[in-house]
């Protein structure tokens, strides 16, 4: 399927490689892994949409969720996102990253498909972005898991046992665990 607005495909190809690449910038210049996290936190801010990703994450109890509740699960998973990716890197390893040619399944979403050689291993990871007035990575796909999906299988447990304070009670401890 192609795009509606073809000049969008180039726009999110473009983005997304910028934030790979600052990414692997800052992983290459890291001494250790103490620390990656915090120095990759300021682009994986401005890259993904962790608002959306949280929301959907969530899924369907996210409107069970106060004001407040809603931004310090955002926060909280802001926080595990970043952990959890920022440990999948070592320092002065870098990742050989192959993009394939992107699709758009709808109006102001693209995704774009790579193959990626790390560590001796080859893996495929889909990045899903939408058009929120700028290209955001919205979802991870990995070797055909969604991260999105993921982690709404756990919460969608956690808040069928004991509803949004169950949900809360399961970011704060993930995102507070250590991923070392």
């Amino acid at each position: 399927m192609t795009c509606g607005f073809s000049a969008s495909t180039p726009d999110a190809e473009n983005s997304l490689k910028k934030s790979v690449g600052e990414v692997v910038a800052i992983a290459k210049d890291s001494k250790s892994s103490s620390g990656l996290s915090e120095s990759l936190r300021p682009v994986l801010m401005k890259s993904i949409s962790f608002d959306a990703m949280t929301r959907r994450a969530i899924g369907p109890g996210w409107r069970q969720f106060t004001e407040a509740q809603q931004k310090e699960a955002t926060r909280l998973f802001t926080t595990l996102i970043i952990r959890t990716y920022s440990s999948k890197f070592t320092p002065g390893e870098l990742p050989e990253i192959s993009y394939k040619t992107a699709r758009c399944p709808e109006p102001g979403r693209v995704e774009i498909a790579t193959s990626t050689l790390y560590r001796g291993s080859q893996y495929e990871v889909i990045y899903r972005l939408e058009d929120t007035g700028g290209w955001r990575i919205t979802d991870v796909v990995i070797e055909g898991a969604s991260l999105v999906a993921n982690y709404r299988t756990q919460f969608d447990a956690a808040f069928k046992e004991g509803g949004v304070d169950a949900v809360m009670n399961a970011l704060k401890k993930s995102a507070s665990q250590s991923t070392e």
